[in-house]
């Protein structure tokens, strides 16, 4: 998800944890009008514990469930006891929270009524307080870059607000201003006086004795703010991390890698803590514009670069491809070998031009009309040394020589990285557990709390010596998973979350009666002895499950000259003739290339928009000689795309999820944005449910909206399509006589802490239309899963970790760290393969059916076993995870001879222009064939 447009001072993006920040996400502050909410809206079922007991605070750590302490979510009234007990350490230390008064201001900087970036804003206050009124600002306030200043004493201004005139370079002196030296820049900056904030508020709070309200949030916004001021002005920074150049790669392709330090406060069941974790910065390579350009264009010198970017066949194509990259970057205008030009500020690339030295003509002061490579050699006596080479244009319009742009040391990259560097940052990322909780002591050091002015002089205490948060977690029973008729081993419960498919047959498997091998790789890489034992390989895996292939000499082609779309005909017509006309290829297996996205892309589209035929793409590097596992986890995807169902979890273990007296539809639902600088490209939303009593069978539907709305347009009009699929699947194939659904569980993924009151205003309603479209009255759990958080699990006794050195899969944690007053909880539901395990965090919005913490926690880990594609549980439950895969496929419903540039060019759009690309996705995303919409085509 692109990053949210929220408050600065937020600690949590999307899915952060609760209760850490201001306002986290794209819409308004949670709690924002929240008065009277949150009270009686489906709290779970209080298990052991009386109304009275709660009342009366006699069981420590829960809210006081009187009504005037209200919340978003629901009010936490139990925890999970279930399971086994272990001791964990965690990334959390404990901070002392001030005692005095903290002076909130508002503040406006702009420059000709432009909004200014957070990091020029940072210059900005850093030079008012340190050089134009340091006698006002002493001690020193602290700022989030964006609207919201705290000082810990009041300002002494004339009145409620005071405006500044701020200039980030001395003024000319009066000789240089008779030489023509223009006056610097004037940055106008007006603090206003909005609130005080009383730190005791904040442990009412950790208490449980007080809403999660407005102040609530601005309070631990102002401690976070404290905390980030520091590193924020030494190093480069985003909003909760900061990264230092003492750790870093080369990966290639104009980007490093940094080793930075996340740090957030947050309040937890009564104590204030602070979460401190590593995290890695994509960095652009300093170094000129023109070295970086041959290092991401592949060229090894400038001509070949000048050449291919300025031909008229490939120039327009390539300038943009390499506009992605550079624009946003910061440079400075240096003469190679000389000087730097003046007491310039640095420079914003806008794009690549399509204008060379010679020929990009600009009228200077003087009113003449020269070249940019005639300036450079009047001006600065330089003559240009590539001017086939096409120049930079920079914010202000200018035009600068490749050559002359200096890319400097310690800016972010806040793009998306190549798919093809995906693997070298999650190597550089990635620590094993043990590893990583070393860096994060080191990290207190690299903070150093006690060394800041800032935290010192606002009261907030962080011991230099504090030692991880140590605490009580669980481990979950997993699920007993039942397998088909035929099967030596009918159920398994997972070990470490994983198993194995030996002597087990699918639970409901499918057929085959025909089906065809397309190959697109070259037939000397891929030849026809290797293509028939791939054949018989697949055939064996696929009979070994119960799958049953009636046809076992399939139709085998390579591709010729003709497009994707007619090949795939081509063979589909043969298949049909072979088969005596009695239909075509229900399944079409692909094999492609290494590097084949775009051939992937085609071959998704026509099977899964156009033609209505499952596809099962396979790498022919890894399907020739392969072994019998790569051929039986192949055989987990057909199943699933043929209308199978691989394994579901045995009711018996699972009864908060398989009651047969409350048939349940859990539906996974989420969005995924553009990437940063795609301006104008529109976000997809995605939903999934299933359609079986098992909870087994998902179908899914996926729609385009508007760019970076996180809330889903179409909620009604998908859940009312799911649930009368859900109807007609029960009636017609499992022949129940109670259709209807009882209950909905509305998984929803990427959403963040300021949007749970959106969630429930908006798409919860659509929900409910939903149902009541259906004539059905469900009630509704809605629980928001989070995975972009810092929170990390260490078993402290190495006999309690797994082969990883991490916690075991089904680890839930429901107290010590949580929100102090909202039904929340971490569940670690898989097991470790490399580096350190992230939890998901759940947050309970809504709760009509009344689970308990155990029944809610059992269930999650439950739904995290049947993800069709492995033998292992995964991170989140499945139907989540099957719609994040279903947006990211979601590019395969446009025409791939369409022109559909979902990237864009890097260059910021008008409105105008915004909402005309815009369109043009809308009318251009296709719908899903309509014999996919029955089956698992996503898997």
């Amino acid at each position: 998800m692109p990053p949210r447009a929220a408050p600065s001072g937020s600690s949590g993006g999307r899915g952060a944890p609760r209760g850490r920040g201001a306002d986290r996400g794209r819409g308004t502050s949670r709690g924002a009008g929240s008065a009277g909410r949150g009270r009686g809206r489906g709290q779970p079922s209080s298990g052991p514990i009386t109304s009275a007991s709660r009342q009366t605070g006699a069981f420590p750590g829960l809210p006081d469930s009187s009504s005037h302490i209200t919340t978003v979510g629901v009010k936490r009234s139990a925890f999970g006891t279930s399971g086994r007990s272990i001791l964990v350490q965690t990334n959390h230390f404990e901070v002392k929270i001030p005692e005095s008064i903290i002076h909130h201001y508002d503040v406006v900087s702009s420059s000709s009524g432009k909004v200014l970036p957070t990091r020029l804003n940072m210059e900005i206050i850093e030079r008012l307080q340190k050089t134009i009124a340091p006698q006002v600002f002493t001690p020193r306030a602290v700022y989030d870059g964006k609207k919201n200043m705290f000082a810990a004493r009041q300002l002494p201004f004339d009145g409620q607000s005071q405006e500044f005139d701020v200039f980030l370079i001395d003024p000319p002196s009066s000789g240089e201003i008779a030489r023509g030296a223009r006056p610097p820049k004037v940055y106008k900056v007006r603090l206003t006086h909005v609130a005080t904030i009383n730190p005791q508020l904040l442990q009412r709070f950790l208490e449980g004795r007080q809403s999660h309200d407005n102040d609530v949030l601005t309070a631990i916004t102002a401690l976070n703010v404290v905390i980030r001021m520091e590193p924020s002005l030494k190093y480069p920074f985003n909003v909760r991390s900061f990264f230092t150049n003492r750790e870093q790669r080369d990966i290639g392709a104009g980007m490093i890698l940094w080793r930075g330090y996340f740090q957030s406060i947050r309040p937890a069941i009564g104590r204030m803590l602070i979460n401190v974790d590593i995290s890695t910065g994509v960095m652009y390579k300093p170094g000129t514009v023109l070295n970086i350009a041959l290092e991401v264009m592949g060229f090894a010198t400038p001509a070949q670069l000048g050449e291919f970017l300025t031909s008229p066949r490939t120039g327009p194509r390539e300038r943009v491809k390499l506009q992605r990259f550079l624009s946003g970057v910061r440079i400075r205008v240096e003469i190679p070998g000389g000087q730097r030009p003046g007491n310039l500020l640095p420079r914003v690339v806008k794009k690549i031009s399509d204008k060379i030295p010679g020929n990009a003509m600009f009228v200077n002061r003087e009113g003449q009309n020269m070249s940019v490579e005639h300036y450079f050699r009047t001006t600065y006596n330089y003559q240009i040394r590539h001017p086939r080479l096409p120049c930079v244009e920079v914010g202000s319009g200018a035009l600068i020589p490749m050559e002359c742009c200096m890319i400097f040391e310690g800016q972010i990259m806040r793009k998306q990285v190549p798919s093809d560097k995906t693997k070298d940052v999650v190597e550089f990322a990635t620590k094993r557990p043990l590893e990583r909780l070393a860096s994060i002591r080191e990290g207190l050091g690299v903070l150093a709390y006690g060394q800041s002015e800032y935290v010192r002089q606002f009261g907030l205490v962080v011991q230099p010596n504090a030692a991880p948060v140590t605490l009580q977690a669980r481990v979950l029973d997993p699920p007993v998973l039942q397998y088909g008729q035929g099967s030596r081993q009918p159920t398994i419960k997972p070990r470490d979350g994983a198993w194995n498919l030996i002597d087990k047959k699918f639970f409901k498997p499918a057929k085959i009666s025909r089906w065809c091998v397309a190959v697109f790789e070259r037939q000397n890489r891929f030849r026809p002895d290797l293509a028939q034992e791939m054949v018989r390989g697949l055939i064996q895996a696929l009979a070994s499950v119960g799958v049953q292939v009636e046809e076992h000499e399939p139709v085998i082609k390579w591709a010729n000259q003709d497009s994707v779309a007619a090949f795939l005909r081509t063979i589909g017509g043969e298949c049909f003739r072979k088969n005596n006309n009695q239909g075509g290829p229900e399944l079409i297996v692909c094999v492609l290339p290494e590097a084949s996205a775009d051939l992937y892309m085609r071959v998704k589209h026509f099977g899964d928009i156009t033609q209505g035929v499952a596809t099962q793409c396979l790498r022919s590097s890894k399907c020739t000689r392969a072994r019998a596992q790569y051929f039986a986890n192949v055989s987990l995807k057909i199943n699933v795309k043929l209308g199978g169902i691989n394994t579901v979890p045995e009711a018996r273990s699972v009864p908060s999820l398989t009651d047969p007296h409350n048939p349940t539809i859990v539906m996974g639902a989420d969005v995924m944005h553009p990437a940063p600088g795609a301006d104008g490209r529109p976000s997809f939303a995605a939903l999934v449910g299933n359609v079986d009593s098992d909870t087994a069978k998902y179908i899914a539907d996926c729609r385009v909206q508007t760019s970076r709305q996180e809330m889903i347009n179409d909620l009604e009009d998908m859940a009312t399509n799911m649930i009368r699929m859900y109807q007609g699947y029960r009636q017609g194939v499992e022949r129940k006589q109670m259709a209807d659904p009882k209950r909905i569980i509305f998984f929803r993924d990427g959403v963040s802490e300021g949007q749970f009151q959106h969630v429930l205003d908006f798409e919860v309603t659509q929900l409910r239309n939903a149902c009541r479209a259906c004539n059905v009255r469900p009630k509704i759990t809605v629980v928001v899963v989070g995975k972009r958080h810092h929170v990390r699990f260490f078993p402290t006794n190495p006999n309690d970790a797994d082969r990883s050195g991490n916690c075991p899969a089904g680890t839930v944690v429901d107290k010590h760290i949580v929100h102090p007053t909202e039904f929340d909880f971490y569940l670690q539901s898989h097991g470790g393969l490399l580096g350190t395990s992230r939890p998901a965090h759940y947050s309970v919005l809504l709760d009509e059916n009344g689970f308990t913490p155990d029944s809610l926690q059992a269930l999650s880990f439950a739904l995290c076993h049947v993800y069709a594609r492995s033998t292992r549980s995964v991170s989140i439950p499945a139907p989540v995870y099957y719609a994040d895969i279903v947006c990211a496929r979601a590019k395969n419903h446009y025409d791939p001879d369409g022109n559909m540039d979902l990237e864009g060019s890097g260059v910021s759009l008008d409105d105008q222009q915004r909402q005309s690309t815009l369109d043009t996705f809308k009318a251009g995303f296709r719908p899903l064939h309509s014999s996919m919409r029955k089956v698992m085509y996503f898997s």
